[in-house]
């Protein structure tokens, strides 16, 4: 699994599948934020399974699905939301990672330049 860091505290990366959850676990984060709607590809797991198998290690786990280039303020201050709520380290995921880092990077904005969030 690929991972980029952001900040200290937030990494995205391509789409995980349920075999990552333990890896993710075993590197330290604490929360996932999805960000890729469900069904965008055959194959791709469901944020369901996803929600249910990090719950069921103790990361915690927000659903927040953006279609391509379609993220507003709202999404932004979700996302932005999410990151205060999480009690540790981060990943934010989508089909290749770009989207959750625009999505930051949005947050990032609306919180008045604060690369942190």
């Amino acid at each position: 699994m690929k991972t980029t860091w952001l900040t200290p505290t937030l990494a995205v990366s391509p789409q995980i599948q349920l075999s990552d959850l333990t890896q993710v676990k075993a590197q330290g984060f604490q929360a996932i934020i999805n960000n890729r709607p469900d069904g965008e590809v055959p194959g791709q797991p469901s944020s369901d399974a996803l929600e249910a198998e990090a719950l069921r290690l103790g990361l915690s786990y927000t659903y927040l699905p953006i279609a391509p280039g379609e993220s507003n303020d709202h999404d932004a201050a979700a996302f932005s939301r999410a990151l205060h709520e999480a009690k540790g380290p981060v990943l934010a995921f989508c089909r290749s990672g770009s989207r959750s880092a625009i999505l930051w990077k949005h947050a990032v904005e609306l919180q008045s330049g604060d690369p942190e969030c």
